[in-house]
């Protein structure tokens, strides 16, 4: 089973797209009713953590950790907090950059590739960094097949990125459950 969670209006064959009221994140008795513990192969959570503290998102992971199959993986795309732009930090900021129905309002984070990495690390995943930029602001891309999780603001998918230059980017990591016997 491939699941999207707060998935708004995303649908992609083979997937069950999910929102906040139906599985909640910070509560694993919400995911019951759907699913069973290590049953799922795939969850994808595009620009969900940034709405989740720091601490929450180390919450969420564990209870994504408990539902997913021994060997499945949870794809995570979040704004990027080394992202060398103006507007773009503007436009992701904690708190958002205005009104209150802009998307970032509820942001609550901004994640830089080790601060995500480490919220899964801790819930026990193992994490391939696939798309970030560094503490210079250099942008790192690793290929990455989107029947796992199509990730829209990403480098390959993203129509404000070009060769001449990057206007959108992500943190984009697949975070494993590996079991180790």
């Amino acid at each position: 089973m491939k699941v999207i969670i707060g998935a708004g209006n995303t649908v992609f064959d083979g997937w069950i797209s999910t929102q906040e009221n139906d599985v909640n994140l910070l509560d694993e008795n919400s995911w019951f009713p759907r699913f069973k513990i290590n049953s799922l192969s795939i969850i994808l959570a595009e620009h969900v953590w940034e709405h989740l503290t720091y601490e929450e998102g180390v919450i969420a992971a564990k209870t994504c950790f408990k539902f997913l199959r021994d060997d499945g993986m949870i794809r995570v795309a979040v704004p990027d907090g080394y992202f060398d732009n103006d507007w773009y930090q503007n436009m992701v900021k904690i708190g958002g950059p205005g009104p209150t129905d802009h998307p970032a309002y509820t942001h609550k984070i901004l994640y830089t590739y080790k601060t995500l990495r480490a919220c899964f690390e801790e819930a026990g995943f193992i994490v391939d960094l696939l798309e970030y930029c560094d503490e210079e602001g250099k942008f790192h891309y690793k290929y990455w097949n989107e029947l796992d999780g199509f990730i829209g603001r990403s480098y390959r998918f993203d129509t404000r990125n070009s060769k001449e230059g990057l206007g959108m980017v992500s943190i984009i990591i697949d975070a494993k459950k590996e079991v180790v016997i």
